[in-house]
């Protein structure tokens, strides 16, 4: 008898650290995001960067299941692909196809937003931005208003300007028509140029253009567009044509001008919420944000290749002057 019970008692005892071991294993956090840009956008590396300071490590606790669609029709295989990959909290990125993909994908499972082209409460998929009730939390970027506000900058920066050449695709036609509408006030021959091809030819819908020589494109809010921005800057500033921008990151790259919002912080701020979720609050308890602070960028080197002379009044409100 004696015997049984310390064979038992050493028997749990060598268990016990296996049982410690087991305990002490994080909890392994699956985030999955889809974009139309590669993993090596800055955008995404800010998530991940972001995610790391908030303490996951990958491999470790954090598993980061990124996908690369080539197209918005590749969005629902691509969130199916992540929802079997057992993923806890998804990312919906930019534009309305992305989170009505994610929604059939996640089911009930938490869904971050950032929704860039679209308005959440408007579509109906939140009940309101204070309460959004539901399994959706996120940012939302009021992005007709930041387009009239690019129509208004084009005007000062091309006091002379006649035409103004409006490209959209899939997701940006809404902004597309609010900036005709501005545009039209302000003196503008709006040109609306649709954008459909997947892969587009940019040197063709440049060249709906060829009766306006050296009139200014606005190029919309659009991850295609962000994209394929190498492609289309070079086309755009060889025919002398002013491109105006959403996104810093074309001024970069040579565009006149850019206003709207930051996408690295945008996207810093929706590691938060994946945090916040990921340590137990509900999504439908998280207000969506909006960001206050837009930057406008201006490269004066495209400028002056262009010949033209940016008042004094516009450069110095610029956030970013590249020279």
């Amino acid at each position: 008898m004696r015997r049984r019970n310390l064979l038992a008692v050493l028997s749990a005892a060598s268990l016990a650290p296996m049982r410690v071991f087991a305990q002490a294993q994080p909890k392994m956090l699956r985030v999955g995001l889809v974009v139309i840009n590669p993993r090596t956008a800055p955008y995404v590396a800010a998530f991940e960067k972001r995610m790391a300071e908030l303490g996951y490590q990958e491999g470790k606790n954090f598993a980061f299941e990124f996908l690369q669609a080539p197209s918005f029709e590749d969005y629902p295989s691509a969130y199916a692909e992540l929802a079997r990959r057992k993923v806890d909290i998804f990312v919906a990125s930019g534009n309305e196809a992305a989170l009505h993909a994610t929604q059939a994908a996640a089911g009930t499972l938490p869904i971050v937003m950032i929704a860039i082209t679209f308005d959440p409460f408007e579509k109906g998929y939140v009940a309101s931005l204070a309460r959004p009730g539901g399994n959706i939390t996120g940012l939302f970027v009021r992005q007709l208003e930041l387009a009239a506000k690019r129509v208004d900058l084009t005007r000062e920066a091309l006091p002379k300007a006649h035409t103004l050449g409006l490209w959209w695709d899939a997701v940006s036609r809404d902004q597309a028509e609010v900036a005709a509408a501005a545009a039209r006030s302000l003196g503008f021959e709006p040109r609306l140029i649709e954008v459909t091809s997947q892969s587009p030819d940019y040197a063709e819908v440049l060249g709906r253009m060829t009766d306006a020589p050296g009139e200014p494109v606005m190029i919309g809010s659009s991850p295609v567009f962000l994209r394929d921005r190498a492609a289309i800057l070079p086309l755009v500033l060889a025919r002398r044509t002013p491109p105006i921008a959403a996104f810093r990151e074309f001024v970069a790259g040579g565009a006149l001008l850019s206003y709207g919002i930051d996408l690295v912080g945008l996207f810093r701020d929706a590691a938060g919420y994946v945090d916040r979720i990921a340590k137990g609050t509900k999504p439908a308890d998280l207000p969506i944000v909006q960001p206050t602070h837009f930057d406008m960028a201006i490269n004066l080197k495209s400028a002056a290749d262009l010949g033209i002379a940016l008042p004094v009044s516009l450069t110095g409100r610029a956030d970013e002057v590249i020279e």
